[in-house]
């Protein structure tokens, strides 16, 4: 079987390279894409379109660029993984885990203990929590081969 996983949320870690390589290890079959990991980049993202006269409006411009590239792969994937570091509140990983819920499309949370509170809800909807990548990777392992 062949799956196709998204990465979503904190991009300040190797996260998405430890799962990518611990599945490439494992033998499995998936496609990994992600957001626009490049934070300046992705700030940046609408800025083509034309001066802006505040933050707000340049936020707004380039969000809905960059939604353009994450709701097309969320809606392509056949699993998410959204990743919550500790350093930043992922206001964006959230969302995408929102989307996923909306859209039916399966996701898998990573993230520490100590943040299980505040993000109860978001967990209540997730077909699992994990706390290490190895996890992610034994989950995705299990769902492709079993």
């Amino acid at each position: 079987m062949s799956f196709s996983v998204y990465l979503s949320g904190e991009i300040h870690t190797e996260w998405r390279e430890e799962i990518e390589r611990g599945a490439e290890a494992a033998g499995l079959d998936i496609e990994f894409t992600a957001p626009v990991t490049d934070h300046p980049a992705s700030d940046a993202a609408g800025d083509h379109l034309g001066e802006n006269g505040s933050s707000f409006w340049r936020d707004h411009q380039s969000a809905k660029i960059n939604a353009i590239r994450t709701r097309t792969l969320i809606e392509k994937a056949d699993v998410v993984v959204v990743r919550f570091g500790d350093k930043y509140k992922q206001w964006n990983a959230a969302f995408d885990a929102g989307y996923c819920a909306a859209l039916g499309t399966p996701y898998v949370t990573l993230h520490d203990a100590d943040i299980v509170h505040p993000l109860k809800e978001v967990d209540a909807e997730a077909k699992a929590w994990c706390q290490t990548t190895d996890q992610v990777v034994e989950t995705l392992r299990y769902v492709l081969t079993a």
